[in-house]
């Protein structure tokens, strides 16, 4: 039996020579000064050597230890090189089967369960939050610790309802993961109440009182914005469509002659075809937009790829620039419109839902919902153009007008 002592002597010679342990364990002491551990065995009638290790990364201890673990495995006539090749071969096929790979089969799976831009949407977000952090790992050595770190990284920018849905995809993809055998179990489980708590509120909105001032800033592009970022902002106020139902508009729903723009219902959050009677100074703002991407399919052509649209965050950061960063959002446009039209023109609260293409609150509202109130929607939305125009501070087609100051 080899002492602590003995190894750590240990000198090396010009060849190759060992130290014998017992049981076929011994110490090999190359010319160069280095020390292996090697366990030498039988396996159906064939002699083999196991390389346990190097000293004194592995102490005599961890060499007996692997010794014994080795001879329970050839008791059990498994041959102890070839279930190590088998590990070494399984740990190379795990570390190939990464989160991101099963995410990215995960949503091709189920992508015909959602809407073409619903399903977008997800893989985009695990683009941009989830696979930065956790895409490459392994899915199967995945820790919860490390799930929730990819969570943090949301929610520090404050986008809790993000963070919530993200970790409901996350675990989505991991139940997938186990149910097709590359997971031992979904690593999401663990982080029920980690997320931080918060509260759903309203969409931060301006009021009636603070278009005069909106207004202006808009007229004036104080805020040095892009021309079509500007119809943009002024198309959300004069019809108050969703963000998304905005930028990714097209030309071919626009119809001039009728002044309808008619959204299809796969564009639709409530899956259904929505009429936007459009204005005068609708009609007019959309010509002008026109004459800047009419060559492109969409409405609002991305700048830098105009073979896509425009992005959400272009809009988010206009607002910011015109310094109303915490007040307004895309979504408050709609709320603004409401409370206004409400108040200032006297419309009963039907016919601006609709025009908001929100879902019948119960059967007698979806009964009612087939008229679809769109004459009355028709002179509302002609009304509320020109009620902007009156705020604004003149009267005609005017509001379309900016002072494009780029820089």
């Amino acid at each position: 039996m080899l002492t602590i002592k003995e190894i750590d002597t240990a000198k090396a010679q010009e060849k190759i020579y060992r130290l014998t342990d017992g049981e076929g364990l011994y110490l090999e002491i190359d010319p160069n000064g280095s020390k292996y551990w090697r366990l030498r065995y039988t396996f159906l009638g064939k002699e083999k050597r196991l390389a346990l290790g190097k000293y004194p990364l592995f102490s005599l201890l961890e060499a007996r230890q692997k010794k014994d673990e080795a001879r329970r495995l050839l008791n059990d006539g498994i041959d102890p090189i070839t279930q190590k090749k088998d590990r070494r071969n399984a740990a190379l096929v795990n570390a190939a089967i990464t989160f991101e790979l099963v995410a990215r089969e995960w949503h091709q799976n189920h992508k015909e369960r959602w809407s073409a831009g619903h399903g977008k949407d997800i893989l985009h977000r695990l683009e941009m939050d989830i696979f930065p952090q956790i895409g490459k790992l392994p899915i199967a050595d995945i820790k919860p610790i490390q799930v929730l770190g990819a969570l943090r990284q949301i929610e520090k920018r404050g986008a809790h309802e993000m963070a919530k849905r993200s970790l409901q995809y996350c675990g989505q993809i991991f139940r997938y993961a186990v149910i097709t055998e590359r997971a031992p179990r979904d690593a999401t489980t663990d982080l029920k109440g980690a997320l931080k708590p918060f509260k759903h509120g309203h969409y931060n909105a301006l009021d009636a009182d603070d278009l005069p001032e909106f207004l202006g800033k808009l007229q004036s592009n104080s805020a040095r914005l892009y021309p079509q970022t500007c119809h943009a902002l002024k198309l959300m106020l004069l019809t108050f469509v969703r963000t998304g139902e905005l930028i990714g508009a097209k030309w071919e729903e626009i119809n001039f002659k009728t002044s309808e723009w008619v959204i299809p219902a796969e564009r639709m959050k409530m899956k259904r075809q929505h009429i936007v009677p459009l204005a005068r100074q609708t009609i007019d703002l959309l010509k002008e937009q026109q004459k800047l991407t009419g060559n492109w399919e969409w409405v609002f052509a991305n700048v830098a790829y105009p073979r896509k649209h425009m992005s959400n965050n272009t809009l988010l950061k206009a607002l910011e620039r015109m310094g109303y960063k915490g007040r307004m959002t895309g979504h408050g446009f709609r709320a603004l419109a409401m409370s206004t039209i409400k108040e200032k023109l006297g419309y009963r609260h039907e016919v601006v839902d609709r025009q908001l293409a929100h879902a019948p609150a119960n059967k007698i509202d979806a009964a009612y919902d087939r008229a679809k109130f769109l004459d009355d929607r028709r002179i509302m939305m002609q009304e509320w153009a020109d009620y902007l125009d009156k705020v604004a501070g003149h009267g005609g087609s005017n509001i379309i007008q900016v002072d494009f100051k780029i820089t």
